[in-house]
């Protein structure tokens, strides 16, 4: 019934009124195909599509709007699509999200694409926004041509390449909110028409909102392009980035009430030290075009990451934990972790677009290795249960209200876990674009993976392993109504496997999903303003949570669907005025109960997931008006996330919360800018997201930046 309805919304609105004019399209559908094309490099598993041809629903977060808002990490960046929600962050060391409801493994980072290789897994912290050209998230049954993603949706940043034939550079600088500063450049070389070299750099140091913790960061991101003919590119590209921050698991909430203690306070122990996060990553690419019509693209990646380093974290178990009795006495484990991934990724794809029984084909046929390699070591000192009468130093107590750091000696750690994790998968993947008439078009493909998972316990020497092979098909239809509008409609399966092992050491099975969409693109305005409305049900089997009775571990809780509708809208309105507008409703749920009596929690079906909020809106607006004869572009925008679940198998919500930003820059010379921009003007206490009622992600105050821009 929720579908039919769904499918009739979109039905009617193909038969829009008048407004979206049929001379509207081929400008609007250029700019379009634009945004999704890279010069030199095609874009992997997408082939020569417009946006409007395509049977998806598609979000660009561009450049120009990541400089506005002055935007340095991912995380912040995927705010601006309502789609995404945060999930957790490990203590500030990864990115974490969830596409129209879903997310992988609430103990690993989630996964995303770089320039169409599988590059998000592994603890190499958080992706910063150097480097990066714009960021797409491709939503819905087509993420699983990609394999190995969610099928909600896959997220693949396109990054700065090197230029042919321009000599050009840009430097920055910018101070803000607790002495936050950041330099970035990023200067291309042109080696006469054959070659080029762009080098690309960043460093930040800054203290932070939370009491004792600081950070900094560094990164080197350059690519280099050789024209080795007139139809033949081969590209590299380098990513050398390090992270230092303390652990920091946030605030806690008493008797599921949040605000007792401020957002500032830091419940870890400085003396930790910081977690070191090191990514260092190869990208080489090779583009042949045979002719106009058939192109090859090919490559491999590998990237090493690790994270290393000491925290206290609060104990989580209620029959360790005297918070729960006391109000003020927070237990806390101590641990160091040491973790290394590897992650190697060869892939071949060829486009064709050719005719065969008087129809237009536009062909996609490829294959992909994948292998993922993680060694997980773990040390850990753990509080005694309350029923031994611990003492204090025992039980590695902070008094939440008045905390002194350094209060006992660090506690000594004995071994908790040694585990090596090896994945590798192969897969290989078909999809044909075959137009029926000149309105009409179909998209049937499919992809088949086979994975082998091999989970070994070094401490002990017993290792388990499993393998898996499964076909995922897809099928989708587009309907031009008119120049200015299509209709569409999309079905795909699709398989990802679970790395890693339950608190009793299984081997988790693979995961699968079913995904449904019908939608509609459309261009109103004479094509400045673009946009696209869809609806969705997504269902997905063997879906892991996290674990409450063994926190960092996972259990599976059987089936979880999700279902809603978005909008996004971009582009020009009257009067010069520029919009981003963004919304999602989805009702994500388990879908069977999960029951353990002896640990004293149940996961029922009906129960939302985890940090999924129904209602997120993002809603921008800007103009440049002339001050002094020079461009001045400013801005506004307001971000309001809804009531999310807070703890799995618990009744603890985090509020909803409403955020406004605004921005402005000021160019007083065609090569000088200035810009500065401030976030949670009307300073909200807030609390972006959680893994338990213990550990939960407090929201930065209000906070503001200000900087100079210098281009050559």
């Amino acid at each position: 019934m929720f579908l039919r309805r769904l499918l009739l919304a979109a039905t009617m609105l193909s038969f829009a009124p008048p407004a979206l004019a049929q001379e509207a399209a081929e400008d609007a559908d250029r700019a379009g195909d634009q945004e999704i094309v890279v010069a030199g490099i095609r874009q992997a598993y997408r082939g020569d599509f417009g946006i409007r041809e395509i049977p998806q629903a598609i979000g660009i977060i561009g450049s120009e709007q990541l400089e506005d808002n002055n935007i340095t990490d991912l995380t912040a960046a995927l705010d601006l699509n309502a789609s995404v929600a945060r999930q957790n962050n490990f203590g500030g060391l990864w990115d974490s999200y969830a596409v129209r409801g879903f997310t992988g493994d609430t103990n690993q980072p989630s996964g995303y694409l770089v320039n169409g290789f599988n590059a998000g897994r592994g603890f190499g912290g958080p992706r910063d926004i150097a480097g990066v050209e714009r960021i797409e998230i491709l939503k819905g049954p087509n993420a699983a041509l990609f394999g190995r993603g969610e099928p909600g949706g896959t997220v693949n940043i396109v990054t700065k390449r090197a230029l042919f034939g321009s000599n050009r550079g840009e430097v920055s600088a910018s101070y803000g909110s607790f002495d936050s500063v950041r330099a970035d450049a990023d200067v291309n070389l042109a080696l006469g028409e054959t070659a080029a070299v762009r080098l690309i750099g960043f460093f930040e140091n800054a203290d932070s909102f939370r009491d004792t913790v600081k950070s900094e960061s560094f990164g080197f991101l350059p690519s280099v392009g050789i024209r080795l003919g007139p139809d033949t590119v081969l590209s590299y590209d380098l990513e050398l980035t390090r992270k230092e921050v303390p652990f920091d698991r946030g605030v806690v909430a008493i008797d599921g009430e949040l605000g007792l203690i401020p957002n500032s306070r830091f419940l870890g122990e400085p003396g930790d030290g910081p977690m070191k996060a090191n990514a260092t990553g190869h990208q080489l690419q090779l583009q042949h075009e045979f002719n106009a019509d058939w192109t090859f693209l090919g490559g491999g990646s590998y990237r090493q990451t690790s994270l290393e380093g000491f925290s206290s974290d609060p104990e989580l178990a209620a029959s360790r934990q005297p918070l729960f009795r006391d109000g003020r006495s927070l237990a806390r484990q101590r641990r160091y972790r040491d973790y290394d991934a590897q992650h190697a990724v060869l892939r071949a794809e060829v486009a064709g677009d050719f005719s065969l029984g008087g129809l237009r084909n536009r062909l996609l046929i490829g294959a992909d290795y994948d292998r993922f390699e993680y060694d997980q070591s773990l040390l850990r000192y753990r509080p005694p249960p309350l029923s031994s009468n611990p003492t204090e130093q025992a039980s590695n107590i902070i008094d939440i209200f008045l905390p002194v750091y350094g209060r006992f000696p660090l506690p000594q750690l004995g071994p908790q876990t040694d585990r090596t994790d090896r994945q590798t998968a192969y897969g290989i993947y078909l999809q044909d674009q075959i137009s029926l008439t000149d309105s009409l078009q179909i998209r049937i493909g499919g992809r088949f993976d086979e994975f082998s998972l091999l989970s070994r316990n070094n401490a002990s020497g017993a290792a388990q392993s499993r393998s898996f092979d499964r076909f995922s098909p897809q099928f989708g239809i587009v309907w031009e109504a008119s120049r200015a509008l299509s209709v569409y409609a999309a079905y795909g399966e699709g398989f990802r496997s679970n790395i890693g092992a339950d608190a009793a050491g299984r081997v988790f099975d693979p995961e699968t999903s079913k995904s449904f969409e019908v939608g509609t693109k459309f261009a109103l305005l004479k094509g400045a303003l673009t946009g696209t409305f869809a609806a969705f049900e997504l269902r997905k089997g063997n879906v892991l949570a996290a674990d409450p009775g063994n926190p960092g571990f996972s259990l599976p809780i059987g089936e979880a669907g999700s279902r809603g509708v978005e909008l996004d809208v971009q582009g020009r309105l009257p009067r010069g005025f520029e919009l981003l507008l963004s919304y999602a409703f989805i009702d994500a749920e388990v879908r069977e109960d999960v029951i353990d009596s002896d640990l004293g929690f149940a996961i029922l079906a009906g129960d939302p997931l985890l940090n999924i909020p129904r209602h997120n809106l993002n809603v921008q607006l800007a103009n440049e008006v002339n001050v002094a004869g020079r461009p001045l572009r400013v801005g506004a925008g307001v971000h309001h996330v809804g009531e999310r679940l807070g703890e799995t198998g618990a009744d603890f919500h985090l509020p909803a919360y409403t955020l406004v930003r605004a921005f402005a820059n000021w160019r007083p010379h065609e090569r000088l800018e200035l810009f500065a921009e401030a976030n949670n003007l009307l300073d909200e206490v807030y609390y972006p997201s959680s893994y338990s009622a213990l550990w939960i992600q407090p929201g930065a105050p209000r906070t503001a930046s200000a900087g100079v821009r210098l281009q050559f």
